[in-house]
């Protein structure tokens, strides 16, 4: 079993090589459907396997149809990777869609959507809170306190 130095090793070759092949390996049009990039490689223990994290950009049709692209093209890919990378056997790959980008994004126009209904309501998030109130007038209170003991 490899350590854990060398499975980040071969999951950042794995990576590097993959992002090359979508540039300008795979000639399968269904990958240029959307635009592709890799976002992670998990390599198991024994190095027999990789999981290869793919995110997407564009409508969902395209997303779909780069995703057939991207499994029909996995025999391609684990060549070309055993002829790039040189290890005693070449893993088996599997790609998986990674919509965290996606996600995130929904989140930061979510909450961007929340400051603007506030500030449209005339409510905006005070920083003057009863809470902050009561810990400057107990941080007064202490300064009082400090001055009387010297």
């Amino acid at each position: 079993m490899a350590n854990d130095r060398r499975m980040a090793r071969v999951a950042s070759l794995i990576k590097r090589e993959v992002s090359q092949m979508l540039m300008d390996g795979i000639k399968d049009d269904r990958v240029g459907a959307g635009m592709v990039s890799v976002t992670d490689v998990d390599v198991s223990g024994d190095l027999q396997h990789a999981k290869i994290f793919v995110s997407v950009y564009g409508t969902e049709e395209a997303r779909a149809e780069t995703m057939t692209g991207l499994k029909a093209a996995t025999g391609f890919v684990r060549s070309e990777l055993g002829k790039r990378i040189r290890l005693r056997r070449t893993p088996e790959i599997l790609f998986k869609e990674d919509r965290s980008v996606e996600r995130g994004t929904r989140v930061l126009s979510l909450l961007s959507q929340l400051d603007q209904e506030r500030a449209e309501k005339g409510d905006p998030l005070e920083p003057e809170s009863d809470y902050q109130a009561d810990l400057e007038e107990g941080a007064a209170e202490a300064d009082l306190f400090s001055d009387e003991e010297e």
